[in-house]
């Protein structure tokens, strides 16, 4: 398990890749959880429970669902568990440093400093799920962090649409 979550560490970090995961269904169900469980919590201190948990279970069929499109497209299906496993770990281990973040910005604490770690969360994980996909479909960096961004800003409109 540890070994796992330092390679987690390591794609976060731009120094590994989702190749070197395991293709594991199983790994691909308890990460779906952990990633529920996480984001769950994070969106919890907003909005209504059951809001939450929906938007929650959304993020979770969001990615399964952009990994399996960008890979059908590329001609490279046999990565979809390797793929969705290593965004739902970087998802899951960024949001889990954001929980204090957000915890903050919901008290109205912390002011510019809180926006300025935000905003920096943000964009790491916007390089963390670009590096993934340019290592997932072998495409260039830029085109990666294209889709990534693409990918960021459709998943939260469709998820602001559901807690409205």
């Amino acid at each position: 398990m540890f070994d796992l979550i330092k390679l987690f560490f390591d794609i976060c970090l731009l120094k590994k890749a989702p190749q070197y995961l395991p293709y594991s269904v199983n790994l691909l169900k308890i990460l779906a959880i952990i990633n529920i469980a996480i984001n769950f919590l994070l969106i919890n201190m907003g909005i209504y429970w059951f809001s939450a948990l929906l938007e929650a279970v959304a993020g979770v069929l969001l990615v399964g669902g952009f990994s399996w499109i960008c890979l059908f497209f590329n001609r490279k299906s046999t990565r979809f568990c390797q793929m969705t496993c290593a965004l739902l770990g970087a998802d899951a281990l960024i949001d889990f440093f954001a929980i204090p973040v957000i915890a903050t910005m919901a008290l109205n604490q912390g002011g510019l400093l809180v926006f300025l770690v935000m905003i920096a969360l943000i964009i790491w994980h916007w390089l963390v799920t670009g590096h993934i996909i340019r290592n997932s479909l072998e495409q260039s960096f830029i085109f990666s962090l294209g889709l990534a961004f693409l990918y960021l800003v459709a998943s939260y409109k469709i998820t602001a649409l559901i807690i409205s």
